[in-house]
């Protein structure tokens, strides 16, 4: 084909017409078959990260530490909120869009006739493309499940399993024990298998057992202990001592830092790294929309949580964070989402909701969300419920109405976010 994009905004839409349908092939014959043509393969460890919740906080946290430790380190992160060009890291910087196209211009010459989704064509691109840039280790994130993702056609050398809980119900069953099942595809014979969930379901322990993967688990192989200022890992073999919290905020960072520490343990020999590149590397790690409070008034907090486990979490983080005096929540979620578990679970803290239909088929509308909230917390004088027909509007209107000591949490689907962090660029420039 001659007539291919030659700029990366050109390629993205070419791919979104061929795959409007959000369907998911299952299998990964497909891809494969494309990975062998490309002759696709790392030169370097390869570390891959797959769950629920913490899986792109832990893929930060390893790129910080080992760049700090003097690696040349690539990551494969997703998805993303403003360019797609964050999803492929190289060395911390983003990948220009004359690499990017060049990779794709690659897969399309190895696809043939064979049919890619818009996932796969992209992951086999941003693959290649690390795979060239002389890396010294590689991060992979798993988008969904493990065992069918396209990212798991690597062999990684050290895999992990940061959280397991209920969604994509669709695609990967609605028990934890199914779901874990799933994740635990990413494991490898007599490879290092990392779980920090610390209950983590049995079809995952009985899953790394049955294929011979070194299976390390919370509490058992690796553990932290800590108190106000600081906490210390123990692994296996090794001991990480007065270490600072990580920067990222919240409860879950300690166990996902300890999964990034117990991939470092196993991997010590090939890519050692010293304590204060520990400690470093920890305190300046930096991850858009993960409890990200931007500095100002009134506190502006941005959050993709999107299930009820990572709302949870985000309504603790909340309630830890001392005095405000409304809070206002900018909410938009994809209709297939536990909604009410959501709602439930923040309900606590907010005050004034305003909800955004987001722009996606799969998008609940506002007016679905408002009838939940109403639900779970009537409107009332001091309590209230708007609807809006995207998130930057929904941002705008808590904006008009929140004083200085009140808060704004943005949260929910990557749209929502992603909406509310182009309107402010937007309203900056």
């Amino acid at each position: 084909m001659s007539n291919l994009p030659t700029t990366l905004p050109a390629w993205l839409a070419l791919l979104e017409s061929r795959h409007a349908e959000t369907v998911i092939n299952m299998g990964l014959d497909r891809v494969l078959a494309v990975k062998e043509r490309l002759q696709l393969s790392f030169n370097c460890p390869v570390i891959m990260v797959a769950g629920t919740n913490g899986k792109g906080s832990t893929c930060a946290m390893l790129e910080s530490v080992l760049m700090r430790a003097g690696y040349k380190v690539g990551l494969y992160i997703k998805p993303h909120f403003l360019d797609f060009n964050e999803r492929a890291r190289v060395n911390g910087d983003l990948a220009s869009d004359a690499t990017l196209v060049a990779a794709f211009n690659a897969v399309e010459a190895a696809r043939g006739d064979t049919s890619l989704t818009y996932f796969e064509f992209t992951t086999l691109a941003i693959m290649k493309l690390l795979s060239e840039a002389g890396m010294d280790v590689v991060i992979l994130e798993v988008g969904l499940g493990g065992r069918l993702d396209a990212v798991n056609i690597v062999d990684a050398d050290v895999s992990i399993v940061t959280s397991v809980d209920i969604d994509h119900t669709d695609y990967l069953g609605d028990t934890r024990e199914k779901i874990g099942f799933e994740k635990a595809g990413i494991f490898r014979a007599g490879k290092t298998a990392i779980c920090s969930d610390p209950v983590p379901p049995q079809a995952l322990i009985d899953h790394a057992e049955a294929i011979g993967a070194d299976l390390w688990l919370m509490g058992r192989d690796f553990n932290y202990a800590g108190d106000k200022q600081q906490w210390s890992y123990g692994g296996r073999n090794q001991r990480r001592n007065s270490l600072a919290y990580p920067s990222l905020r919240g409860a879950n960072q300690i166990l996902n830092a300890c999964a990034a520490l117990a991939a470092l343990e196993a991997l010590k020999l090939d890519l050692p790294v010293g304590a204060q590149e520990v400690r470093t590397g920890l305190v300046t790690v930096e991850l858009p929309g993960r409890f990200q409070v931007l500095p100002g008034r009134p506190t502006i907090i941005l959050d993709v949580a999107h299930n009820p486990h990572a709302a949870a979490a985000l309504n603790q983080n909340l309630g830890n964070m001392g005095f405000h005096r409304y809070t206002y929540a900018v909410f938009g979620s994809m209709h297939d989402k536990d909604i009410d578990g959501v709602i439930a679970a923040m309900s606590e803290h907010v005050d004034h909701w305003c909800l955004a239909t987001l722009p996606s088929p799969r998008s609940a509308s506002a007016a679905e969300l408002a009838a939940k909230v109403q639900l779970v917390q009537p409107e009332r004088d001091e309590r209230t419920i708007t609807v809006f027909d995207d998130p930057a509007a929904a941002y705008a209107n808590a904006i008009s109405r929140a004083g200085e000591d009140d808060r704004i949490v943005v949260f929910g689907s990557f749209l929502t976010v992603a909406g509310v962090m182009a309107a402010r660029k937007s309203s900056l420039h």
